[in-house]
């Protein structure tokens, strides 16, 4: 059997995991933005509740990410093994090739749960401070900065890995985090 550590060194898993860690992670950080700008503008009285509503809609992605990718990849994964079935003109049930599959598939829903995670947690961090160190205005100015930041490291990682600038890659991520504040301060709230 096949342990994850070696799947993680194939480059069409990681490949795979990446794209839905990244793309979720894209998803949560816009979100906490929204959150925390969306609460700021609504008169949410403390850090505390901002950080509570960012953990529901964490939850509720995280929870996305892993179902939706289990059941994308379970379908994917089982048409490739019918087409290699079909190629061999034999049963590949039970496996290493089989086992893979379900395993591949296991990293892939993990990332695509764990990178909501990350971008909805990093940028809400800021309103735990309210009160002690922070006003609830600086935290939602540093919960934007941070996610603008979170933002800005996914794209600099996905401009390394393509060997294109990352400074720019990671600027036209992070600018995706100024565009959803932006239009957040033109939202009834």
């Amino acid at each position: 059997m096949t342990s994850y550590r070696e799947l993680l060194r194939r480059d069409e898993v990681r490949s795979i995991s990446r794209r839905y860690f990244i793309s979720n992670g894209f998803d949560g950080t816009l979100t906490s933005i929204g959150i925390g700008v969306g609460a700021y503008l609504s008169g949410v009285p403390d850090g505390l509740t901002v950080f509570k509503i960012g953990l529901g809609a964490a939850v509720g992605l995280g929870t996305s990410g892993v179902w939706s990718v289990w059941e994308i990849e379970r379908a994917e994964k089982r048409a490739e093994i019918a087409r290699i079935e079909r190629a061999m003109l034999t049963n590949l049930q039970e496996t290493d090739v089989q086992q893979r599959q379900e395993s591949a598939r296991k990293i892939n829903a993990a990332a695509s749960g764990v990178g909501p995670l990350i971008g909805i947690v990093l940028p809400l961090l800021p309103f735990l401070a309210v009160g002690a160190s922070l006003s609830l205005f600086l935290a939602t100015v540093a919960s934007v900065l941070v996610g603008v930041l979170v933002l800005f490291v996914f794209g600099a990682y996905l401009g390394t890995i393509s060997k294109q600038n990352w400074v720019v890659a990671g600027i036209r991520m992070g600018a995706a985090g100024l565009v959803v504040a932006f239009l957040n301060l033109f939202l009834p709230g």
